[in-house]
């Protein structure tokens, strides 16, 4: 499994509703997997690194297994459970101890077995020392440690990272990667095909497709190399338009899928090209460009659009129908792909990387005022009723660390003498003046203005 520690890893495996999200959460230290008590709410294995103990390891989170809680999706879940026990070291076995002892723990117990790998049986729901009890019953699977715990309280999470960590091999500080990855968010409307371009670009079925829309209901974290540079794609819930939220989890899903837009250096904007342009394609893209993140568009089944067609054609016309529905990002590169037949699927990592050295090659200060100065002057901005103008004293680019933002945005700072007088149609007018001397592909621009202080504060 690709991932920092893939030699350290567990998964945490068990029927559907015994808290192994919210097992894995806790050992994450942060909440990642949703959380319900509707069974069967994760389908997708999701991993994240537990920092609770000196030396990090892996944790997988599987969809529940055993009780056939959803029968569109049992076989696929399964075979998701059975790809994380390979990847892992030691088995973390969740049981619910306030609920008893069922035949499909008996069950699930004999089948994990068979992975010939340390089972460690976790009695989850132990919220007292009173239920401590509670545990012995499951002796009766046989298995050599049982840890009675409660995830919800927090109880025992710790000890057992502890316990967990010595049981695993060392990592080799040598060959632990130190750079930053780049995080890609895969955001779109529900079956627009986000899980499969994450296929196509492993080669590797690491989240489950289907033509059901809404299969993936998780942000989904997946760490990936490629030439040299680290990744994580973050496969995200497709998210409908608020009144078409059919459930709390959808809902709690659409927000997943927004934190993940928040948390990503990159946005791929996946859109259907058989389908067009959308009208919650563009409120998705308003998202992205409202939290001010470097953006690409990605046209998958792009094999459906005008098939008959030349090529040269299909492109120019795609191109023309992105620029024309969603015109408010218009710095965004656009990627015609098909996961389906994997044509151009790893142009998206010419895209980001289009975009990565974009924002490192910014104006300097002294080219940015005289470009600035020369715009206001062939065409200086309107003038408010006291007859007052906008005013540029000073403008500068603020500067990111490449270890603390990988793709840092164009923010530029305006030094002037009153915000209120520049109106937001001058504001694109200046973004492209900036755009057409350096192109920032890919990069939103965002204005930032210190007013001058008045005559009167600056004597003091």
């Amino acid at each position: 499994m690709p991932g920092r520690y893939a030699t350290r890893t567990i998964a945490i495996v068990g029927r559907p509703n015994v808290g192994k999200s919210a097992l894995f959460n806790r050992l994450a230290g942060r909440r990642i997997s949703i959380v319900h008590d509707q069974p069967g709410v994760t389908r997708d294995r999701i991993s994240a690194e537990c920092r609770l103990t000196d030396h990090p390891f892996t944790i997988i989170d599987t969809g529940g297994i055993g009780s056939n809680p959803d029968d569109t999706f049992s076989q696929a879940i399964e075979q998701e459970a059975d790809i994380a026990m390979e990847a892992a070291k030691i088995i973390l076995f969740v049981v619910d101890a306030q609920e008893g002892l069922t035949l499909v723990d008996h069950q699930l117990a004999d089948y994990l077995r068979k992975a010939d790998k340390p089972i460690y049986l976790l009695a989850n729901k132990i919220d007292e020392d009173i239920h401590e009890r509670l545990a012995d019953e499951f002796s009766a699977l046989g298995m050599e440690r049982i840890f009675a715990v409660s995830a919800a309280h927090n109880r025992g999470i710790k000890k057992l990272a502890e316990i967990i960590s010595t049981q695993l091999p060392v990592p080799d500080v040598v060959n632990i990667q130190t750079r930053t990855p780049i995080r890609i968010a895969l955001v779109g409307r529900p079956n627009v095909g986000k899980s499969s371009l994450v296929n196509a670009l492993m080669e590797d079925n690491q989240t489950i497709v289907s033509e059901v829309a809404g299969t993936t209901r998780d942000a989904v974290d997946v760490p990936f190399t490629h030439g040299g540079i680290d990744y994580i794609f973050i496969d995200t819930a497709g998210i409908r338009p608020r009144n078409k939220q059919d459930s709390s989890i959808e809902v709690f899903s659409a927000m997943r899928a927004k934190s993940s837009i928040r948390r990503a250096d990159v946005c791929a904007l996946i859109i259907d090209a058989a389908q067009g342009i959308t009208a919650q394609d563009r409120k998705i893209a308003g998202l992205i460009a409202e939290s001010n993140k470097p953006c690409l568009i990605t046209a998958n089944k792009f094999d459906l659009f005008h098939p008959d067609a030349p090529k040269a054609e299909r492109l120019a016309a795609m191109q023309d129908e992105i620029s024309e529905g969603l015109f408010f990002v218009p710095h965004a590169p656009v990627i015609a792909a098909s996961a389906k037949t994997g044509e151009s699927v790893r142009r998206l990592f010419f895209g980001v990387e289009q975009i990565r050295k974009s924002a490192w090659q910014g104006l300097n200060t002294g080219l940015l005022n005289r470009l600035l100065q020369e715009a206001l002057s062939s065409h200086p901005p309107p003038a408010a009723k006291n007859n007052k103008r906008f005013k540029l004293l000073y403008a500068t680019m603020t500067q990111a660390s490449d270890e603390a933002k990988p793709i840092p945005v164009a923010d530029f700072i305006l030094f002037c003498n009153k915000r209120s007088l520049l109106p937001q149609s001058y504001e694109r007018y200046l973004e492209n003046r900036i755009r057409k001397t350096c192109p920032y592909t890919g990069i939103p621009i965002r204005f930032v203005f210190r007013e001058r202080a008045p005559r009167k504060q600056r004597k003091r």
